[in-house]
């Protein structure tokens, strides 16, 4: 007898393993695009930031890759005083590549708003969307996160002043300068215990050095900006979001804090599930 599924399924009701009113075996959920999400986290944090959200993609039948930035995360004995922006956008670039990935959508949170943009500008056709959440948006004005005044070519005090504490001179800490609720509310015990556990070091060098673009970065990309909108302490500036309320942008305002990918993953996963 040829082997089939209904053949299989009447064998099980002869010898009594399938009793004859069960209901039948449901079918594979059929993904009527199936995408692949490249998630980029920000500084100090590493490709573990994204785990809930990326568990629920992956539900969905997308597949995703969650890379750790040189010198952070499980990466953080990597750090060197040359690690920087290009060192970053290396990383998410070589992901792409060696994995063989197309039509991606490329996310990019905080600071990593820089990396994205970086790896945009030599690689843009294998990318599908480009999504900057709570994250710089680069602009010709603004090469980089942390930029000197362009009179003087000096960086303020208050920079200056935080490089004090800097290990090694290279090495930024979060906790040195920012409070937890910077990120979650500090009455979210679970994730403040989780970040003082996880957030590392950050290389210095991925704020101040400069894009050089040769290709327009996320200009010739479809781009989504995702705004924290429930942010309370220190919500994301204009400075930041830059041109990103344009016409030519989807701006979506997102009811989660800035690591909604913390306090709000499912939220975070089905906006992200909305632009594919």
């Amino acid at each position: 007898m040829k082997f089939t599924r209904r053949a299989a399924i009447n064998s099980m009701v002869s010898a009594g393993l399938l009793a004859v009113n069960a209901p039948a075996l449901a079918a594979p959920a059929i993904i009527q695009r199936r995408r692949t999400f490249v998630l980029v986290h920000g500084s100090w944090h590493g490709g573990w930031c994204w785990d809930m959200v990326a568990r629920t993609l992956r539900n969905a039948g997308h597949e995703v890759f969650t890379p750790t930035m040189t010198g952070c995360g499980e990466r953080y004995h990597l750090i060197a005083p040359d690690t920087g922006l290009h060192t970053h956008t290396q990383d998410v670039a070589n992901t792409i590549e060696w994995e063989e990935l197309e039509n991606i959508v490329l996310v990019g949170h905080g600071f990593a708003g820089t990396t994205i943009t970086g790896v945009a500008d030599v690689m843009a056709d294998r990318i599908g969307h480009i999504v900057f959440f709570d994250a710089l948006v680069p602009t010709e004005s603004r090469p980089a996160a942390m930029m000197p005044d362009p009179e003087t070519g000096q960086y303020s005090d208050r920079w200056r002043d935080k490089q004090k504490a800097f290990i090694d001179g290279y090495k930024m800490l979060f906790w040195d300068h920012y409070p937890v609720e910077m990120l979650v509310p500090k009455d979210d015990a679970k994730n403040v215990e989780l970040l003082r556990r996880r957030l590392t070091w950050h290389p210095k060098r991925q704020w101040t050095d400069k894009l050089d673009l040769k290709n327009g970065g996320w200009a010739s990309l479809p781009r989504t900006y995702l705004y924290p909108a429930a942010q309370i302490y220190a919500p994301t500036s204009e400075a930041m979001i830059g041109p990103a309320r344009g016409p030519d942008w989807n701006f979506i305002d997102l009811d989660v804090a800035r690591n909604g990918f913390l306090t709000d993953p499912e939220r975070t996963a089905q906006c992200l599930l909305t632009l594919v």
